[in-house]
């Protein structure tokens, strides 16, 4: 220091610079240690919305960590709990079952494995993501339930277990669909759009995200924002999940819809001695034992074996004497599908978008895009198995597994894969009908795909959903947001004036006026439509395959089945809903609101809207209450209905809110707008968050 001062006193102008060099730099690092420690942050809006600026990418993950566990901490240990398949030891006999399903499907065992298979950089991610938790937990751990604190630390690995399970033993496979046989999933479902800018008012693509799912549990859905260098997105993703799902940015967007997938198959057994008998030979089972430890309610554990036997099918869920199935799953062998997501986010374009999708790592789900180019695209997505024989319903049944000739070992590349763009109709829905009914003129024709890729049939929800782009030759986007409101019953339009008809050729009073009832009605299940609870309880009592005198044919998809088959029969059990509907509510023009009531936390409203086979595109799902109302339990979740305008406009809904934890004002708050058939505008610019803030986190 002496001697540069005296450089200093020699030469003063030319050492200046260097001294005040020096200090400007001293002051940037410091500064940039600030901004460096602040410059993640949360911006918490006034609907519990995170968005989320981070730094960099791992930040990023640690921030949406954090913030899931603000609004979802107890579900989400819960959750993580439950992946681990180790329910049972943190909270008793009643997770048992999860444990045998989870441990038995090697959940826990492949997401270790997948940590690994990770890209460094993903895995760097995951455990941001799992940090962020954890840091949460540390810091308020007062706010979390005791009884779910014995899930902590997170691991990466635990993020990993969850994802499996949900994705592949919740939607591709189901204990429920098992124990049926039955490859169709009833606790999931939902509508897409998306529309071009040749069939909009104002010259933009648009796009519908409308998922349906159970309103609790790992089917919850978490809106939020999330803002990195090169990154930016907004949408949702199912609790414990560490990348929006669904999503859109300022270049394009997507949607996902529950496909008529089937990617797994059941197969059956002959036991022979120790083994099973396979192309003539006996082979033996591979024989893993396992340890189940189950708390008791005295505080107490007891340890259990459980043997779980593999053939070359996969694992044995059931055993007689003589007899064993095994199920075999897609997408075990697929460990990135959060990264696949991850760049479908990060993508600007349709091109960078499918080559994410091209990797073929989600195992399910069709995709409806659309982008500010004006592209849209409808890809029934699925890792789907090559099989050498049979066609889509002998799939659905019990497969024989003694011969090779049964066993699929690969699956179809993306370039097979039903999958249509820019289509000449200017529009594509999906409302988990198949693939060959997303446009019409038909855009995929199935006979060009195997008969075992798709079933052919389009429900009446499909039906109404198609006639709504069908009919409107220009659609603005505020006609985009009320067609997501509608309850028209498309079943009502179909049959209604049939039923009508045919009352008036009986002598019965009750039923004449039941009919009088229904020709006021205004085909509708809004909250104050009256003759909707008549007519939907007239729909439970009939068998609908047997109802109709013309089938439903692929020739018009749109406008079958049609007809009454049995007026006679058809108006006896008119008579019979309608004594019910008297018996039950006091009156036959019993409104719908009065029956069915939306239900969430503390909140319950009169519900407008309903479920198949209604052909209702507002869907709601209820449970029936012992004095014959009924609750809602899923249906709409979250929506968005997204213009590629510039800047891009959005209007979004979390029906039951964006938080389940304790405490939280955020449980049930978005259900008042719910029921209002309203969305609220998507805040995507900081200017307009700002205005909205509820609460800043800086990290």
């Amino acid at each position: 220091m002496a001697n540069l001062f005296q450089v200093f006193k020699r030469r003063p102008f030319r050492i200046l610079p260097v001294i005040i060099s020096f200090i400007f730099a001293l002051f940037l690092a410091t500064q940039s240690g600030v901004r460096s420690a602040a410059s993640t942050e949360i911006l918490w809006d006034t609907y519990g919305i995170p968005h989320i600026y981070g730094k960099n990418a791992q930040s990023t993950f640690q921030a949406f960590g954090w913030a899931q566990m603000q609004s979802h901490g107890n579900l989400l240990l819960r959750l993580y709990g439950q992946a681990r398949g180790q329910a049972a030891q943190y909270w008793g006999e009643d997770y048992l079952e999860s444990d045998r399903w989870v441990l038995t499907m090697g959940v826990p065992e492949r997401a270790r494995s997948w940590y690994k298979l990770q890209s460094p950089a993903f895995r760097s991610y995951l455990d941001a993501f799992a940090a962020g938790i954890n840091a949460y937990a540390q810091e308020h751990g007062d706010l979390i339930d005791d009884e779910v604190e014995v899930v902590l630390p997170v691991k990466a690995e635990d993020v990993l277990a969850h994802l499996h399970r949900v994705l592949h033993f919740t939607f591709v496979v189901s204990p429920e669909s098992v124990a049926g046989i039955s490859q169709q999933n009833a606790k999931a479902g939902s509508n897409g759009w998306a529309i071009a800018p040749s069939r909009s008012e104002n010259g933009h693509a648009m796009l519908l995200d409308n998922p349906h799912l159970p309103w609790s549990d790992l089917f919850l859905w978490y809106e939020a924002q999330m803002t990195a260098p090169g990154f930016h997105a907004y949408g949702a993703t199912l609790v414990g999940i560490p990348v929006l799902a669904i999503a859109f940015n300022d270049h394009l967007g997507w949607t996902h819809t529950v496909n008529t997938h089937d990617g797994w198959d059941a197969y059956k057994l002959e036991l022979v001695d120790n083994g099973y008998r396979f192309d003539g030979k006996v082979k033996p089972f591979e024989t893993t034992t396992l340890s189940l430890t189950v708390k008791q309610q005295d505080g107490t554990f007891k340890t259990e074996p459980l043997i779980v036997k593999h053939s070359i099918h996969g694992p044995v869920i059931s055993e007689t004497d003589n007899q064993a199935v095994a199920l075999r799953v897609v997408g075990l062998d697929e460990p990135e599908v959060l990264e696949q997501w991850w760049d479908m986010a990060r993508a600007k374009n349709l091109s960078q978008f499918e080559a994410a999708l091209k990797r073929l790592q989600l195992p399910m789900f069709t995709v409806i895009y659309a982008d500010e180019k004006g592209h849209i695209m409808h890809l029934f997505n699925g890792q789907v198995p090559i099989r050498k024989q049979g066609d889509f319903q002998y799939w659905q049944g019990m497969i024989p597994g003694n011969t090779s000739d049964t066993l699929w070992t690969k699956i179809h590349p993306y370039r097979d894969l039903p999958r249509i763009v820019d289509p000449k109709s200017g529009w594509l829905q999906n409302a988990n009908d198949p693939p060959w009914t997303t446009t019409f003129p038909t855009a995929i024709t199935a006979d060009k795909y195997p008969s075992y890729m798709a079933p052919r049939f389009m429900d009446f929800r499909a039906q109404r959903s198609a006639r709504m782009l069908f009919e409107d030759d220009k659609i603005t986007f505020d006609e985009l947001v009320a067609y997501k409101h509608s309850t028209r019953m498309e079943l009502a339009d179909r049959i209604l004036d049939d039923l009508i008809s045919a009352v008036q050729e009986q002598e019965s009073e009750l039923a004449k006026n039941a009919a009088n009832v229904l020709a006021a009605w205004d085909k509708k299940s809004d909250a104050n439509s009256k003759g909707a609870v008549l007519f939907a309880t007239w729909v439970e009592q009939i068998d609908l395959d047997k109802a109709f005198s013309i089938p439903w044919s692929e020739n018009k998809p749109r406008t079958t089945p049609d007809g009454l088959a049995n007026r006679q029969e058809a108006v006896a059990t008119l008579e019979a809903a309608a004594s019910q509907v008297q018996k039950t509510y006091g009156k036959l023009d019993v409104a719908w609101g009065e029956v069915f009531q939306l239900d969430y936390g503390d909140v319950s409203l009169p519900a407008n809207g309903g479920a198949d086979p209604l052909g209702i595109f507002r869907n709601l799902w209820f449970t029936r209450q012992l004095n014959g109302t009924f609750k809602s339990v899923g249906g709409d979740s979250f929506v968005a209905a997204v213009e590629f305008s510039q800047p891009v406009r959005a209007m979004v809904l979390n029906s039951y809110g964006n938080a389940t934890q304790p405490g939280s004002s955020h449980i049930g708050d978005q259900l008042q707008m719910f029921a209002n058939q309203q969305l609220r505008p998507a805040w995507l610019k900081r200017s307009d968050i700002l205005e909205h803030l509820e609460a800043r986190q800086a990290f």
